[in-house]
């Protein structure tokens, strides 16, 4: 293995976890933007509200897009068990 290789691997171990970490981190984010603005409006500032909400928002992304980030992070592994293998 030489290091374009290797480079290629961490290169791509990187994208895999933008991929699988990504759709969570921004509706999360989204939902705390819009938690926040709807605090500001109503002067309601209770910190559980907006940590339930993203909690919520990151468990059904699990449930929805659970199937896919499991196939992505197995095909990543495969390949880097058949390049590690040969």
């Amino acid at each position: 293995m030489d290091t374009t290789q290797i480079t290629e691997l961490l290169r791509e171990g990187v994208w895999v976890a933008i991929k699988l970490g990504g759709p969570m981190l921004v509706l999360s984010m989204v939902v705390g933007v819009l938690i926040a603005i709807f605090q500001a409006v109503t002067q309601i500032h209770e910190q559980t509200l907006s940590f339930i909400l993203k909690l919520i928002v990151v468990v059904l992304v699990c449930l929805v897009g659970g199937n896919w980030m499991m196939a992505t992070l197995l095909d990543y592994t495969r390949n880097l068990f058949t390049l590690m293998r040969g």
